[in-house]
C-alpha cells in the first residue's frame, strides 16, 4: 500500500502472481492486540501516527498486507477505542472478511460487541476469530474466552468460523491463523463482479507525494480504475484524471473490484479531497440527501423515535440525518405510521441527510445515535433517489414491500423488479433509461442489455430514451381513444384534435417521448390518424343539411369576390344561416385550407394563389427587382386600403415581397 513517503513511479510496477485478493478488517476492543497482530502477520506496523506511537493505541486506520500461496491479503487495522468507532466504520466499509480479535485475558468486551454488530449490519459474510495474548493466560482462562466467543457469534455468519489462539509476542498460532485466513480467501469471491460495472472507490485516506501530487486510497467496491481514466470526485462533482495506480505498493496499469488501491490524481488539490469522498465513473452515481431503507435496530439499542437525529455511516462517509419511520417491516398496519421502532425490530424508513452521500440500491449502512454516539442499527438501501411523497401511507408501504421483495431475489431478477417498480411509480412521466445506472445500480456497460431485458419481460416499454410501465401506456391509449370519440361526437365538423392540445390535455405531466410512443402505436395499428390533428381512423367531417348549404354558399361567394371579400355579417346574410353555423363552417373551410384568414378578412385560397402569381410575374424581363407601393398595388388590383394592407403583409410573410420603408421589392 502506498504510504506518504512512497512515490507512485512506473518503475515500481511489478507483475502480480496472486490469483486471489481479499481484504480483512480487524475488529475488537481497545488494547486487545489488533495492531500487534497485524504487525506479526505482515511485518508492517499499521500505527503510523506519532500520537499512536506515544499513546500506544490506534487512532486512525492503518494498512498492511502479506502474500502467500497465490493469495494477496490486505489488512485494514481499525481503532478499538469507543471515541474512534467512526474511524473503524470507515475501514470496515471496504472489507471482505473480518479478523475478530479478542484478548484471551479479557475476553468479550463492549467494543468487541459493537464492532461485531457493525460487521453484521454491513453484511460482512465471513471471517476468522483470533484469541490473542495467549501467552498471558492459562488453558482454563483460554477455554473460557473461547466459550464466550462462541456465545457471541452463535447464529451469525461467524458461527462456524475458525477460532485460533495466537500470541503476537511469541509467534504461537500465527501460522495456523494465516492458513485459516488464506483458506477463507481462496473461497469464491463475495464481491459482485458485474461486467462493465462503474468504478467506485470510497476514499479512506488522502495525502500528497512529493513530485506526484494528490494521492487517495481505498478499497475499490466495483469496477476498475486504470491509468489515464477520467473520473469524478463525489459529492462535489469535481472531474479528475488518474495519473497512476498502485496496489499494495506496486504500480499497476489498473486496479479491480476488491483491491485496496492508491490512486494518484491530477486536477485536484489535497485540500479539495477528504475521507468520505468517492472516486467514481462520471455519470454513474448521483449524490443524494434522501433515500429509502430497511432499518434494523439492534437489540441493545434504545427505542428509536420517528424523526430521531442520527449519524449515518456509509462507505467511508459520516453524515448527520433524521430517520422518518414509515411502518414496521413485519406486521405493520398500512397507512398507520410507526411512532417508535423497538429494539431488535425492523422498519421501512426514509432517511433525510444534512449533507450529500453517494449511494446506490443495495448499499449497506450503519446508524449511530446522535448523542451519545453509539451504534444502534443499520440496514440496506432500497432506493437512493425516491420520489417525493408520503411514506406513512398504504401506498407508501406497498412501494416499500415491493422494493424489499425485489432485493431478495437473484441478482438479475432483483434488478429487474426494482427497476420495474421505479419505472411504474413514475407514471406517464416515465423514467429516463440512464437513471437506472445511479438509482438501480445498473452497470453502465450493461444498460442497453438491461433495458432490452425489461422490455422483453414486459416490465417496461421503451419510448426513445424513456421507459414507462406497460399498464401506464395501456391506460393512456384508452384515454386517447375515448377523448377522440368524445370530441368527434361534440364537434362533428372538426377534423380532429390539434396534436399539441391533445398532449397538454391528456399528457400534461407525461414525457413527450411517451406521448409520441402512444400516438405512434395507435397510428401503426390503424386506430387513429395522427398528423397536425389527431382523429380516429375513418372519421369524416359530418355536416347537417343546413351546414352543407351554408358551406356551398360561403365558398362560392368568397371565390367570386376575389380580393374584395364580404365581411362575416354579409356572408351570414348571403348564406341565410345563423351566425353560429356560419362560424363553424368558416372554421372548417380554414382547416381544409379552402379559405385563408387575414386579420378579420376571409379570402378564397385560389384568389391568393392568383395574386402571388401576378406579383411574381412582375419580375419577368425586369432589369432590377420591381418595386410596389400601396397606391400602385391598390390601382393594379382595384381594391381599397382595407384590403391592400393585409394582402401586402401576406405577400411579405410568403416571401413574395420584402418591405423596405414605404415600398416593397418583389423577390
Amino acid at each position: 500500500m502506498m504510504a506518504p513517503s512512497d512515490s507512485p513511479s512506473p518503475g515500481s510496477r511489478v507483475p502480480s502472481l496472486c490469483r486471489h485478493f481479499v481484504v480483512f478488517g480487524t475488529a475488537g476492543h481497545i488494547d486487545h492486540g489488533k495492531s500487534a497482530l497485524v504487525l506479526a502477520l505482515s511485518g508492517t506496523d499499521p500505527d503510523r501516527l506519532k500520537e499512536e506511537k506515544a499513546r500506544g493505541i490506534t487512532i486512525d486506520l492503518g494498512f498492511a498486507h502479506f502474500e502467500a500461496a497465490g493469495v494477496n491479503v490486505a489488512l485494514v487495522d481499525v481503532p478499538g477505542h469507543e471515541r474512534f468507532v467512526k474511524n473503524m466504520l470507515a475501514g470496515a466499509s471496504g472489507i471482505d472478511d473480518v479478523l475478530l480479535v479478542v484478548a484471551a485475558d479479557e475476553s468479550v468486551m463492549p467494543q468487541t460487541r459493537e464492532h461485531f454488530d457493525i460487521c453484521r449490519l454491513l453484511g460482512v459474510s465471513g471471517g476468522v476469530v483470533a484469541l490473542t495474548k495467549t501467552d498471558l493466560v492459562d488453558e482454563e482462562t483460554l477455554e473460557l474466552a473461547r466459550l464466550e466467543v462462541r456465545d457471541l457469534v452463535a447464529g451469525t455468519f461467524l458461527e462456524g468460523a475458525a477460532v485460533v489462539p495466537v500470541s503476537a509476542k511469541t509467534g504461537a498460532g500465527l501460522d495456523r491463523l494465516r492458513e485459516a485466513m488464506l483458506h477463507l480467501a481462496r473461497q469464491a469471491s463475495r464481491r459482485p463482479a458485474a461486467i462493465g460495472a462503474a468504478a467506485r472507490l470510497p476514499i479512506d485516506r488522502a495525502f500528497t507525494v512529493k513530485g506526484f501530487g494528490t494521492v487517495v486510497t481505498g478499497t475499490l467496491v466495483s469496477g476498475s480504475i486504470r491509468e489515464n481514466d477520467g473520473l469524478v470526485l463525489l459529492p462535489a462533482g469535481r472531474p479528475v484524471k488518474v495519473r497512476g495506480v498502485q496496489v499494495h505498493g506496486h504500480g499497476r496499469p489498473a486496479a479491480g473490484a476488491g483491491h485496496r488501491a492508491a490512486v494518484n490524481l491530477g486536477g485536484v488539490e489535497l485540500a479539495d479531497v477528504a475521507r468520505g469522498d468517492t472516486l467514481a465513473t462520471p455519470g454513474a452515481f448521483e449524490p443524494t440527501r434522501r433515500f429509502d431503507v430497511v432499518l434494523t435496530l439492534l437489540p441493545s439499542a434504545r427505542p428509536l423515535k420517528h424523526g430521531a437525529r442520527v449519524r449515518l455511516h456509509q462507505g467511508t462517509r459520516e453524515v448527520l440525518g433524521r430517520v422518518a419511520l414509515a411502518s414496521a417491516r413485519e406486521g405493520g398496519e398500512p397507512g398507520a405510521g410507526l411512532p417508535v421502532l423497538e429494539p431488535g425490530h425492523e422498519a421501512y424508513a426514509r432517511i433525510r441527510l444534512e449533507g450529500a452521500a453517494v449511494l446506490t440500491r443495495g448499499d449497506r449502512y450503519v446508524v449511530r445515535a446522535y448523542s451519545p454516539p453509539l451504534t444502534i442499527g443499520g440496514g440496506v438501501v432500497l432506493d437512493p433517489h425516491p420520489p417525493r411523497g408520503a411514506t406513512r401511507s398504504a401506498a407508501g408501504r406497498r412501494r416499500f414491500e415491493r422494493l424489499d421483495a425485489a432485493r431478495q431475489r437473484d441478482a438479475e431478477s432483483a434488478l429487474d423488479e426494482a427497476a420495474a417498480a421505479m419505472i411504474e411509480e413514475r407514471g406517464s412521466a416515465g423514467l429516463a433509461a440512464s437513471a437506472l445506472v445511479a438509482r438501480a445500480g445498473v452497470a453502465p456497460a450493461a444498460l442497453g442489455a438491461t433495458v432490452a431485458r425489461l422490455v422483453e419481460r414486459g416490465l417496461a416499454v421503451s419510448a426513445d430514451d424513456v421507459l414507462a410501465a406497460p399498464d401506464v401506456l395501456g391506460w393512456l391509449r384508452e384515454r386517447v381513444l375515448a377523448d377522440l370519440a368524445a370530441h368527434h361526437r361534440k364537434e362533428p365538423l372538426s377534423e380532429g384534435v390539434p396534436r399539441e392540445e391533445l398532449r397538454v390535455r391528456l399528457f400534461g405531466r407525461a414525457s413527450p417521448a411517451v406521448f409520441s410512443r402512444v400516438l405512434g402505436d395507435l397510428a401503426g395499428e390503424g386506430a387513429i390518424v395522427a398528423r397536425d390533428r389527431v382523429a380516429l381512423a375513418g372519421h369524416q367531417v359530418s355536416l347537417s343539411p343546413e351546414e352543407s348549404r351554408a358551406k356551398a354558399v360561403i365558398e362560392a361567394t368568397l371565390k367570386t369576390s376575389g380580393l374584395r371579400p364580404p365581411d362575416a355579417a354579409a356572408l351570414a346574410s348571403a348564406a341565410g344561416a345563423p351566425s353560429a353555423v356560419v362560424e363553424r363552417v368558416i372554421a372548417l373551410l380554414v382547416r381544409q385550407k379552402i379559405v385563408t384568414r387575414l386579420d378579420t378578412l376571409l379570402f378564397h385560397t385560389d384568389a391568393l394563389a392568383a395574386l402571388k402569381a401576378d406579383v411574381a410575374a412582375l419580375k419577368r424581363g425586369a432589369a432590377e427587382p420591381p418595386r410596389l407601393d400601396i397606391a400602385a398595388f391598390k390601382d393594379r388590383h382595384g381594391i381599397t386600403r382595407k384590403y391592400a394592407i393585409p394582402l401586402l403583409e401576406y405577400l411579405d410573410r410568403e416571401r413574395v415581397t420584402r418591405r423596405i420603408g414605404e415600398v416593397r421589392i418583389v423577390l
